[in-house]
């Protein structure tokens, strides 16, 4: 995968690694264009950043969460960070999230803005049932998934399970404009997180939106216990 690294502030490297993950149609440079890094740094972090070319070709031929382990998050393990956080916006918050159902082991947080959560009558069946943990219930959760949808299913699937009854997963935070084209969906499955981890903002499906939602997130001071890890042995 293609990525644009930014690093931090530290002579050598952080301890703290963000990855930003873009919707399907952007590129890398839009998040810088979009003040996301700059507003990192003026919340004073001195965690890292790296936006990877998650581009939709990777999500359509289904290889969009291995590389993503393999090309990203275990070589930032190997190179010592402490913290691993994602952050995706629309195709991206869905890989992010996706993430964290398969692998959660080895992040340490999802940032998921406006994501992407499967096809329109996926969220239909889930209101016709009365909402995503009925749906669970009811066992539609497992009806003949296509491969289309298959990752859309297991999301909502883990998400909508009993706690207790599944693998822990890392902290996941969700930010939506209310004018959002998927907002409803946001809402369904905002039901699913704690509240405080929920967060809203005046837009649609679109960059002042979430830049407003980042800031937002930012002022949670997640990422204030970033450290400069120590300088390589000459």
């Amino acid at each position: 995968m293609d990525s644009l690294r930014l690093p931090g502030p530290c002579p050598s490297r952080s301890d703290t690694l963000v990855v930003l993950l873009p919707g399907a149609y952007s590129r890398p440079p839009e998040f810088v264009e979009a003040g996301f890094p700059q507003a990192l740094r003026e919340r004073g972090s001195n965690a890292d950043v790296l936006i990877v070319d998650s581009h939709l070709g990777y999500f359509t031929d289904g290889s969009a969460l291995r590389r993503l382990r393999e090309e990203v998050v275990l070589p930032a393990r190997a190179q010592g960070y402490r913290r691993v956080w994602l952050v995706g916006i629309s195709l991206g918050g869905f890989g992010a999230l996706g993430y964290a159902v398969r692998h959660g082991s080895e992040i340490d947080g999802v940032l998921a803005l406006a994501p992407y959560l499967g096809p329109r009558r996926l969220t239909q069946e889930m209101a016709a049932a009365g909402g995503p943990r009925a749906w669970r219930a009811a066992g539609l959760d497992t009806s003949a998934p296509d491969a289309s949808d298959e990752l859309d299913r297991e999301l909502w699937r883990t998400f909508s399970g009993p706690v207790g009854g599944q693998p822990p997963l890392p902290p996941v935070h969700l930010g939506y404009g209310l004018d959002d084209r998927f907002a409803g969906a946001h809402r369904r499955f905002a039901e699913l997180l704690p509240p405080e981890r929920v967060r809203t903002a005046p837009g649609g499906h679109d960059w002042p939106a979430w830049r407003a939602l980042w800031g937002d997130w930012l002022g949670q001071d997640l990422l204030a216990g970033a450290r400069c890890a120590a300088a390589p042995a000459a």
